[in-house]
């Protein structure tokens, strides 16, 4: 076409991130993923069922009905530039050998701790940290209570200084949102120390 403009504006897709939502059995991963997904999430969720008997711990979590027995799965746009992948893994020990897979790729992770239950979340702590992907901790405060301040958590989960721990509802989509954006703080000041 004589005369017309051809030229088209080439516009850069976005980064993408992978982050993993980890944590104990019952600490609200599959409800984080879910409030802060800009789509619909995916989900892998199971009814409980008598053969968990004796295997799940549903202490203080007694009105569990269903659990995840795979992953969850959703996605946020921080910007246009930025979109994070959010993996959530299974809680229950028996599935933890799916977490490795998961990691693959994960550039950081969220490790969500319940208050009533904090050792639920050791293990979490301690798969991020024997692997180096920096992680954040935000504690969910079911009911929308935090009763205790975040240094208490810090000191009672034994956590270096450089770990931040946050006080969120899994719940609230702008709560969710504020954990994962100090979670991208964090990784771009590794990112800058190390270059």
């Amino acid at each position: 076409m004589a005369g017309s403009d051809t030229t088209a504006t080439a516009v850069a897709p976005p980064d993408t991130v992978k982050i993993l939502i980890a944590g104990g059995f019952g600490v609200g991963k599959t409800t984080m993923v879910g409030s802060v997904s800009e789509i619909a999430p995916l989900r892998t969720e199971e009814p409980l069922t008598s053969a968990g008997l004796g295997i799940d711990d549903l202490d203080g979590i007694e009105e569990k009905r269903a659990t995840t027995v795979a992953l969850d799965f959703g996605r946020i746009s921080i910007s246009r530039e930025l979109v994070l992948y959010l993996f959530g893994t299974p809680g229950q020990q028996r599935f933890w050998f799916m977490w490795n897979d998961l990691a693959i790729g994960a550039l950081g992770a969220v490790v969500l701790v319940d208050v009533r239950r904090p050792e639920s979340s050791f293990a979490a702590i301690d798969f991020f940290e024997r692997r180096n992907i920096p992680f954040v901790v935000g504690v969910n405060g079911f009911h929308g209570e935090h009763p205790y301040p975040a240094e208490e958590i810090r000191e009672a989960l034994a956590l270096p200084e450089h770990v931040r721990v946050l006080l969120c509802d899994a719940r609230e989509r702008d709560s969710c949102r504020d954990v994962l954006i100090a979670l991208i703080d964090q990784l771009i000041a590794d990112a800058r120390k190390a270059s």
